[in-house]
């Protein structure tokens, strides 16, 4: 697995999944919603951890600095 994600775009992904476990674990959002919110937060600290995004890779996208 190659990194493609750079660093901006992790502690963004990071900030988002904070925000979005205190608006669900304070009862702000709730039900079906609250679980898909959640599980996407999951999914955004995982990806931010290991510093690759599948969704990325299928586009072509990468947010990595290239090292000269």
């Amino acid at each position: 697995m190659k990194k493609n994600m750079g660093r901006l775009d992790r502690i963004a992904r990071l900030v988002i999944a904070a925000i979005v476990g205190t608006l669900y674990f304070t009862g702000v959002v709730q039900g079906i919603l609250g679980y898909v919110l959640l599980a996407l937060a999951g999914i955004f600290v995982l990806t931010s951890f290991v510093s690759f995004c599948p969704l990325y890779a299928l586009v072509g996208l990468n947010t990595c600095r290239r090292k000269n």
